[in-house]
């Protein structure tokens, strides 16, 4: 048996049958939207719309496209998120960001605003159609996706609870601590697999020290793989989010009190 995430894996699909939108959001549903932005949405099991939902925002790896949130969705959660992923933009997207030797983020600056605005135009396309709580949007992401995920929340930290990357590494190129101080405000979950050559052991440490020298609050997390998404990486992305949503509630609540 293995661990491994694989495109293979198996998904309950929903029947074909029309059926009202009340029905179509009682359980856990996937869909794409038909424009040229190519985005997929789920829907959680049992989509409550009384309730603020946290949106996921996932950017997909290499050699991949948004149908990838079919595959990992079932191993964060069917219940606890709205989920979105925009698909990169052909001609380079979350790719000319950080891929091999172009990791500084070089990226011709017109590609990088096309792949930026189709990410904020696939959490309004999610916003307009679910119950989406205020600053409970989290970014993460795979390999590329991952390092474009720190990249956004880098350049944009007001508008992100928190960053995740799987397998993927912080940028290097384009300054990507020039809002600091807000920054400081967004947590950051980095996942490594222990014997990935492309993202090694020894460039993930330096990252570590960067952010503890930039006052980062981080969350390494290191599993017995290679370049991969695990399992328990995608469980473990869960139980952090859920960790940031309880620790900010309870600071709302503290404040208040005090109030």
């Amino acid at each position: 048996m293995t661990n491994r995430l694989r495109s293979s894996l198996p998904l309950k699909r929903a029947p074909r049958r029309e059926r009202s939108t009340a029905d179509t959001l009682s359980f856990a549903r996937f869909s794409s939207t038909r424009d040229e932005a190519q985005t997929a949405l789920f829907a959680p099991l049992h989509y409550e719309p009384n309730y603020g939902y946290p949106l996921l925002v996932w950017l997909h790896g290499p050699q991949d496209d948004e149908g990838q949130l079919k595959r990992i969705m079932p191993l964060v959660s069917m219940r606890n998120y709205v989920a979105v992923a925009p698909r990169a933009p052909r001609h380079g997207g979350h790719a000319a960001i950080n891929t091999g030797r172009l990791s500084s983020g070089e990226s011709p600056l017109g590609h990088w605003a096309e792949a930026e605005q189709g990410v904020f135009d696939a959490i309004e396309t999610a916003r307009s159609r679910f119950h989406i709580a205020d600053r409970r949007v989290f970014i993460a992401g795979f390999d590329i996706g991952g390092t474009m995920a720190f990249r956004l929340a880098m350049d944009n930290p007001r508008r992100f609870a928190g960053v995740l990357s799987l397998c993927g590494r912080f940028p290097s190129g384009q300054t990507p601590f020039k809002r600091l101080a807000h920054a400081r405000q967004v947590p950051l979950f980095l996942a490594c697999g222990r014997d990935s050559r492309r993202y090694d052991t020894d460039e993930v440490c330096q990252h570590l020290r960067l952010f503890h020298s930039a006052g980062m609050n981080v969350s390494l997390r290191q599993y017995p793989c290679g370049h991969e998404m695990v399992p328990a990486m995608l469980a473990d992305m869960d139980r952090w989010i859920m960790e940031q949503i309880s620790a900010n509630s309870t600071k709302a609540e503290a404040a208040a009190v005090e109030d």
